[in-house]
């Protein structure tokens, strides 16, 4: 549970903020020391008081992030007081990691769920639209341009550009966008994108309708496309990049 540990870690910079210092150059020259005032949350007394209530929210905050909706708030403050007051924990250090890790587990499992059968929605309306082919994996796609070059293998490197979204519009990356196109080998992408590339002579233009298991399957993959994520992507093949030399010497 790395994200965890670093969570937690990071109240320890927090409590170091309370005593943070600032430097500036005053108007006769040298360096002045000034000390920042501790933060003070609402409600609270004194230092103690802020930093207990920073702690569970930093706490609280992390793992509504995660999706955690429901806690019970009597055996969080129960833990709490058996650790600081060295009482006998109700659980093992193992046991502890274990109980967290299921439930981020089942959240993620959940979340994914929920994701993927959105995306079976759209693929299976989608697929009843003019102009959509769909291969044998289960893999979309309408041609915008068709090419007259040559197709790629397996083990060729292209120049491509696209531009990818998710089924509601929202863009997630775009060489397009960027205004630069990219380098890439046909088996070094996704399946959805290694699969349509072979079939693709230079110069189309197709737009690519990914199911999740062609995709990033139940994996996040940056802060947008979430797990059972279906994608959308319009690809442009530019060319197939020559082999460089001396490659098979």
């Amino acid at each position: 549970m790395k994200k965890i540990i670093v969570t937690f870690g990071a109240l320890a910079a927090l409590s170091g903020a309370f005593a943070q210092t600032k430097t500036t150059k005053p108007a006769t020259g040298g360096v002045k020391k000034t000390t920042t005032k501790p933060a003070t949350a609402s409600g609270t007394q004194n230092i103690t008081d802020t930093f207990s209530y920073a702690i569970a929210m930093s706490t609280a905050s992390f793992f509504k992030d995660k999706g955690v909706n429901q806690v019970n708030m009597a055996m969080v403050q129960k833990a709490f007081e058996d650790v600081m007051k060295k009482n006998q924990p109700a659980l093992t250090q193992e046991q502890m990691n274990q109980s967290i890790m299921n439930r981020m587990q089942s959240l993620q499992k959940d979340k994914t769920a929920v994701a993927h059968k959105q995306g079976q929605a759209f693929l299976a309306a989608n697929k009843t639209k003019p102009g959509v082919v769909t291969t044998a994996s289960g893999l979309q796609y309408t041609i915008i341009k068709e090419g007259t070059g040559p197709k790629p293998k397996l083990t060729d490197k292209v120049k491509v550009h696209y531009h990818g979204t998710l089924t509601d519009g929202t863009v997630f990356d775009s060489s397009v966008d960027r205004g630069t196109p990219i380098d890439l080998n046909v088996n070094g992408v996704i399946a959805g994108w290694t699969e349509a590339l072979q079939m693709m002579p230079v110069g189309s233009k197709w737009k690519l309708f990914i199911p999740s298991e062609l995709a990033y399957g139940d994996r996040d993959a940056g802060p947008t496309i979430k797990g059972g994520s279906a994608l959308i992507f319009d690809v442009e093949l530019l060319a197939i990049d020559a082999p460089e030399t001396g490659a098979n010497q």
